[in-house]
């Protein structure tokens, strides 16, 4: 039955319930009208008002839950449907708002992951002009700065000492952005070794890596996925939260890697998600994975994401 036909039956059965009340009852109306008998009258509408609105709001209520799932909805966090309930046009509106998120959601994870994948693409592309082109031409600047030193008088040597380290200092750092953009230590041995290796750059707070459990072949995406999240979640706790300790762990079970990054810094507290816990949550969503940023209860923030173990391929 369409919507239009179950408001007219419920406004009918309304009326043709006041008309046969009206009918059997002793009640007349004389004119001109009686205080008593518009007093009758006035009840009488009044209760088909009532009557109507109760009628109405129990037969729109599915609507009503169908408005609130449109404002809550996160693309970001799929999954989330709201229950398909009532009958006719209603239940048919329900399903077809649920098959509209399901398209949604598969063309923004099919978006997602040709962003991203070129997104990684530029990171290796400039990764290795950084490594090859800037930090080559930085090599042979120190290599002349060496000789020049070496042949210059004492005065000008301790001064192109010093620029020496500066431009090695310089070319240090070039190295480590380099690493950051394009974790060549993933590629060559393992995601273990990854993230024991990004813990350990981390510079200012006390930061560990425990793993748990031998790490199963997830395939080079889904390897990346957790590096990333694990990468985004120690910069986040190093800049923002002030944290003094981070502790990174990852525990493999039968079903799924679950990763955890601890720190015992400020919190989010209610402040909206920034640009960089979207891009997990986007990152998450091609592995297959579930991502969670939450408070800890003794201070600081976790973020957890479970990988299904299933999801990726072989290497």
């Amino acid at each position: 039955m369409s919507l239009f036909w179950r408001v007219f039956l419920l406004n009918a059965a309304v009326l043709t319930g006041a008309t046969v009340l009206l009918v059997l009852s002793p009640a007349t109306v004389s004119t001109p009208v009686l205080p008593a008998e518009g007093l009758i009258l006035v009840a009488g509408l009044v209760a088909m008002l009532v009557a109507n609105a109760v009628l109405l709001r129990i037969g729109f209520l599915p609507l009503r839950r169908l408005t609130r799932a449109m404002t809550t909805i996160d693309l970001l966090r799929p999954g989330s449907r709201p229950p398909v309930s009532g009958h006719g046009g209603i239940a048919d509106l329900i399903m077809a708002f649920n098959a509209m998120l399901d398209r949604l959601e598969f063309e923004r994870a099919t978006s997602n992951a040709r962003a991203l994948s070129a997104q990684e693409a530029e990171r290796r592309r400039i990764a290795r002009e950084l490594h090859d082109e800037v930090g080559q031409s930085l090599t042979a600047v120190l290599l002349e700065l060496r000789r020049v030193a070496d042949e210059a008088p004492e005065p000008v040597s301790a001064a192109l000492h010093q620029v020496q380290e500066t431009t090695r200092d310089s070319l240090d750092e070039i190295r480590r952005i380099a690493r950051r953009l394009r974790p060549g230590v993933l590629e060559e041995l393992g995601l273990a070794s990854a993230l024991k290796s990004l813990t350990g750059e981390v510079h200012g707070v006390a930061a560990r890596c425990r793993i748990d459990g031998e790490l199963p072949e997830l395939g080079e995406e889904v390897e990346l996925v957790i590096y990333r999240v694990a990468q985004e979640s120690i910069t986040n706790a190093v800049r923002h939260s002030g944290a003094t300790r981070i502790d990174l762990l990852v525990h493999v079970e039968p079903s799924e890697v679950r990763l955890r990054v601890r720190d015992n810094g400020a919190g989010t507290g209610d402040s909206p998600e920034g640009a960089g816990i979207r891009g997990m949550r986007e990152r998450a969503l091609l592995a297959g994975a579930t991502l969670a940023v939450e408070p800890v209860a003794e201070g600081g923030t976790e973020v957890r994401l479970d990988v299904p173990i299933n999801t990726g391929g072989g290497r």
